[in-house]
Formats: structure tokens, C-alpha cells, sequence
């Protein structure tokens, strides 16, 4: 064995795969034992040594001291331990190791072979380790990962680099087709090991990949001085999000929207045109129902029961479809963003019903909702549900879901 050789391919090893070459080292050692054990059957007790700086290996029968002799493979009078010991000035008591270089002769094919697949084995479950402790480190972060293939299944098969991730179905932006080496954005949603080594899970459909989305296009939102405070997502097409910022000098909404809508752009065009709706958080609820259910203005909002977190709005009679969006989305959404549970009718039908009381609770929020009407990234406007929505003669009501996305909450 040239231990020059071994020591540039060690040398390699490292750099290449990223294992430490101590973890080589034992390996190959562990592997020399147990061929050697093999070769010289397993009654001797055999220790090898690798020089870490010059490569050279040695083997070892190790033998204890003992006062009688009845297996020379194994024991050692300690006469003769210490004549041994003569030659490094060590002295030995009964029950220690005496260690006695032997030179291994024609291991063997079989020897040989078991020798390297021990290696091999090492190597593999060394890189497998690192592979998973790597990703681990990454888990509910956003990566940038290659296409590779479609599955017959639908599950979508893409790179991170490293090692290859799997995109399920379930994960996926309905709608979102995936072409060999696009490039898009994932969230690391699940890192683990298996009999075959690690393996990772990615969504597009999570809703914190939007708020890591956005931590990479806004420097105010990464240095924590505007806080996502909460993320409502249907995923492909549309998301509420709600921000806040511990600077007054700083606006949250503004910050997220970036100049000319730069950087909203961006994360819409990354998550396939899907619509955000960015809303500005409140400690006051009634004042957080009303702009989350932008772009629909909204005259007044009760906190009808604050236990059960049910609330009362009334909105124009033109803004009802409005405010209920297609297919219930907007308010359906809203709702979720809050975490409470929100009882739409329009003023005339308020009105009618003594819905509310008008004169202790109504709201004008009317300038408010004028300003966000008229910002290109309110993305509604009142014909896209003129053919989907006739005004309801009775009132609508949305329950958030039980899974409310409160982000503000740490994940354990």
C-alpha cells in the first residue's frame, strides 16, 4: 500500500465529497480489521493503525497480561510483557493490552474484497450524513431548484444541486406546468433519511414561501423592521398578506410594493401571476377586518362577539360582490387573515334588518378604501365579478379554517 497515493486520494475525497478524512481514516481501519480477522480467523483480537501523515498502516494482535497462560493468541505472561516492554521502556501490569506488530500475508481476493466494500459502505453512509445534515440546515427556507422530469404519478422530480428533490402533486400551483430546466423557486418543506439516504420534500403551495419570497426582495422585511404578520393563500391565484413595521419612518405596504411595484412584481411573476394583496396590520380588529376585505370599502365593522371572534360588516350595496369576490375568495380569504369569522350585507339590507347598530358602531372608511382602489396593485376592480355575482338577497357569512396562517406565531 503506497501511503502517498492513499493520502492524495483521501485529499481528494475530501474536497470532492466533503468528508473529513478522519471519518476515511477509521473507516478504512475498521475495514483492515476486519479482513484481517477474516484472514487469521476471529480468535485473535486485532487492532490496526493508520499513520495520519505518512499513510503507513500496522497491524496489531493485541494479547492481555495474565498469570497463566491458556491461550497464546490472546493472553501474554507478564514475563514476557515486559521483556517486550523493554523495547519502549513500558512497563505492564496484569490486565493490560500488549500489542504485537504482525505483518498481514496474502490477504486474498475475498479479504481484499471485503476490505474495500467496507470502505465503499463507510464512504457512502459518511457522504449520506453530510448530505442530510446540509439540507437539514436549510429545511422551511426557499431554494432555487432545476426541473428534471415529470413522473408518470405527477410528481415532479427537480435539483438543488446537491441531490434531488421531490415537488408532489399536492405541493404543486394548480395549473403550473413544469418544463425540463426551468428554474423556480421552492420551499423546503420536509428533509429526512430513509434505508436509501436522505430525502427532501419542496412546495410551491406553502404559504410561507411567499414571506421567504419576500424577505429576499425586500431588505426590510429580511432585517426584521416590517414584519409579515400574517398570510392568507388560495396558491395560483390569489394571497392576502398582512405587514406591519416597528418603524415610523418606514412604510410596510410601500416597502413590500417597492418602487414602481418592483418588488411585488417580482414575487408575482415567480408564483405564476398569482394576485397578493399586501394590507396594513392592526391591533384594532374592526380596523384589520375592513382592510382586509380591500378592494371593497366598507362602512362599518362590529366585533359582535369577541369570544367566538365573530364580526358584523356592512359595505354598499354596489360593493357587496365586491367584497364577497369570486367565488367567496376575497371575503373567504379576509377571514382567514383575521381569524375571525365575518357577516357581510350590504347597507340597504343592513339597514333593513338592524343588522348593527348604526349610530354606535358605524366606521367611514371610505377615504381609505378610495386610496387603495386606485393602486394598480389592488388587482380587483368591481368587473371582474359583474358576470359571476348578483348582489344576495340575504347576508354571507365566512368562518376562517381551522388551519388559520398565523405567521406571527413561531413554529416550533
Amino acid at each position: 500500500m503506497d501511503g502517498k497515493e492513499l493520502l492524495r486520494a483521501l485529499d481528494i475525497i475530501e474536497k470532492e465529497k466533503g468528508i473529513d478524512k478522519e471519518v476515511v481514516f477509521k473507516a478504512i481501519e475498521l475495514a483492515l480489521e476486519t479482513a484481517c480477522k477474516k484472514n487469521y480467523g476471529t480468535s485473535q483480537n486485532i487492532k490496526v493503525v493508520m499513520n495520519r501523515d505518512t499513510g503507513d498502516v500496522k497491524v496489531y494482535a493485541q494479547k492481555e497480561v495474565v498469570e497463566d497462560v491458556y491461550d497464546a493468541f490472546l493472553e501474554v505472561s507478564l514475563e514476557d510483557a515486559n521483556e517486550k516492554g523493554r523495547e519502549s521502556n513500558t512497563t505492564y501490569q496484569y490486565g493490560d493490552l500488549v500489542d504485537y506488530e504482525i505483518t498481514p500475508r496474502n490477504f486474498g481476493r475475498i479479504s481484499a474484497q471485503t476490505a474495500k466494500q467496507m470502505v465503499v459502505q463507510k464512504l457512502r453512509e459518511a457522504e449520506r450524513e453530510n448530505m442530510y445534515n446540509e439540507f437539514s440546515a436549510k429545511e422551511r427556507e426557499v431554494e432555487t431548484a432545476i426541473v428534471q422530469r415529470v413522473e408518470p404519478k405527477g410528481n415532479v422530480i427537480v435539483n438543488l444541486g446537491k441531490m434531488d428533490a421531490v415537488l408532489p402533486v399536492h405541493e404543486q400551483i394548480p395549473g403550473e406546468e413544469y418544463k425540463f430546466n426551468q428554474r423556480l423557486k421552492v420551499y423546503i418543506l420536509q428533509v429526512g433519511l430513509s434505508t436509501k439516504g436522505p430525502f427532501v420534500k419542496v412546495s410551491r403551495t406553502h404559504y410561507e414561501l411567499v414571506k421567504r419570497l419576500f424577505e429576499l426582495e425586500c431588505p426590510e422585511v429580511f432585517e426584521g423592521v416590517v414584519e409579515i404578520k400574517n398570510v392568507s393563500r388560495e396558491p395560483g391565484s390569489r394571497t392576502k398578506m398582512a405587514v406591519y413595521s416597528y418603524d415610523e419612518n418606514v412604510d410596510a405596504v410601500g416597502s413590500c410594493v417597492g418602487p414602481n411595484g418592483s418588488r411585488v412584481d417580482i414575487v408575482v411573476e415567480e408564483l405564476g401571476g398569482e394576485k397578493i394583496d399586501i394590507i396594513p396590520w392592526s391591533e384594532n380588529s374592526a380596523e384589520f377586518i375592513a382592510a382586509a376585505l380591500r378592494p371593497a370599502s366598507v362602512l362599518a365593522v362590529e366585533l359582535s362577539d369577541i369570544e367566538s371572534k365573530s364580526a358584523k360588516v356592512v359595505v354598499p350595496d354596489e360593493q357587496l360582490s365586491l367584497a364577497i369576490g369570486k367565488e367567496g375568495q376575497n371575503v373567504r380569504l379576509a377571514a382567514r387573515l383575521t381569524g375571525w369569522k365575518i357577516d357581510i350585507k350590504s347597507e340597504s339590507q343592513a339597514r333593513a334588518t338592524n343588522f348593527i347598530d348604526f349610530d354606535a358602531y358605524e366606521q367611514d372608511y371610505d377615504a381609505d378604501s378610495e386610496e387603495y382602489e386606485n393602486d394598480e396593485y389592488s388587482e380587483v376592480s368591481n368587473d371582474d365579478f359583474e358576470e359571476t355575482f348578483e348582489e344576495p338577497e340575504e347576508d354571507v357569512s365566512f368562518e376562517e379554517e381551522s388551519a388559520v396562517e398565523d405567521i406571527s406565531q413561531e413554529e416550533e
